[in-house]
């Protein structure tokens, strides 16, 4: 592989505005995020039209600010790397249409990276010594829910996803249904260490015939109804006392990560893996590792993403892109946005 190769990393797939550089795929030199909850907080959940227009404004400071960061001059680099999708196509096009003019301008060669796949190598770029494959990985974001088999780095077979809901949207309703505001995740996380997790016996959909798959959306409706009543209406006035409202989180959380751990394990089990490596935002609940951690019978390791790498971020598409440089990457000036999840 090439030593000391610096990669400018961009990321705007959803509502944060990103920029890295990453020296030989793991040295993080930089990783700047600009992020945008604040403005969207009042509509509960990221306004596409608003997050294009705010990364507009954000991404170039945002470049400026990592090449500062990194102590490196835009000339320095050697390649740029972009989240290519999938995302919001507003958001995606700011991002892409700027790494494409940075690598006309530079003559440098562009890499278009799989936003799924960059959540997955967040948790490795900082522990590649101790890699161990074929692993498990487990994608949980606000709008991924997905176990793949990892063969090597760009090699995966996918053996499950969400039919409905991401887990992390689940938290977000859940959150906006028990009045707590946006982001959900860490809000429910917060609520739900003072409430009692048994007082509730929620659990999450299975699908028929698909035991690895995940669906969500039931247990979201369950949150609606005993908050709100059988009518299902969110405007409604809540049925139960305020007290409740934090066994609700409690026994929410349980029910959607049991769940998640349930097939995970099974899954590893059964195609025999040597590790879990888990990738977005979801990852970053501490909840959620504990449990893992008492009910890992397989006793295999489990790498987390540090917390700076759990969340939509720069460094770990630039990260990912030297694996794909350095294994015979065609460079493309003409790669489009994909909204939507693709094959990798």
């Amino acid at each position: 592989m090439l030593k000391n190769m610096l990669i400018l990393g961009i990321e705007s797939t959803c509502d944060e505005t990103a920029a890295s550089i990453v020296e030989d795929g793991s040295k993080i030199l930089s990783n700047i995020i600009f992020s945008q909850t604040e403005y969207h907080k009042k509509y509960g959940g990221v306004f596409p039209e608003l997050a294009s227009r705010c990364h507009i404004d954000k991404i170039l400071p945002t470049i400026e600010k990592s090449l500062n960061a990194a102590n490196v001059k835009i000339e320095d680099i050697d390649a740029i790397a972009v989240a290519q999708g999938p995302g919001l196509i507003g958001s995606l096009l700011i991002g892409l249409n700027t790494a494409k003019t940075l690598s006309l301008f530079l003559n440098k060669p562009l890499i278009g990276i799989n936003h799924v796949e960059a959540h997955l190598y967040a948790a490795m770029m900082d522990k590649m010594e101790f890699l161990t494959l074929p692993a498990l990985g487990v994608v949980i974001s606000g709008g991924h829910t997905m176990l793949l088999k990892i063969s090597k780095i760009g090699t995966y077979e996918i053996i499950s996803t969400t039919i409905d809901d991401a887990i992390g949207e689940c938290f977000d309703k859940a959150a906006s249904i028990l009045d707590l505001p946006y982001p959900g995740g860490p809000e429910v996380e917060k609520l739900a260490k003072l409430g009692d997790s048994s007082k509730y016996n929620f659990k999450s959909g299975q699908v028929k015939e698909k035991p690895y798959h995940f669906s969500f959306s039931g247990l979201k409706t369950k949150i609606l109804y005993t908050v709100k009543g059988q009518s299902g209406k969110k405007e409604n006035l809540d049925v139960i006392d305020e007290i409740e409202k934090k066994h609700i989180a409690a026994s929410f959380q349980k029910a959607a990560f049991t769940d998640l751990i349930e097939k995970s394990l099974k899954a590893a089990r059964q195609y025999n893996l040597k590790a879990i490596y888990f990738g977005g935002g979801v990852s970053n609940n501490n909840k959620l590792k504990e449990m893992i951690e008492e009910k890992n019978d397989l006793n295999i390791p489990i790498f987390w993403p540090s917390f700076g790498l759990s969340l939509d971020n720069a460094a770990m598409i630039a990260g990912l892109a030297y694996h794909k440089y350095t294994n015979s990457f065609d460079s493309r000036i003409d790669i489009e946005a994909k909204t939507s999840f693709c094959s990798f």
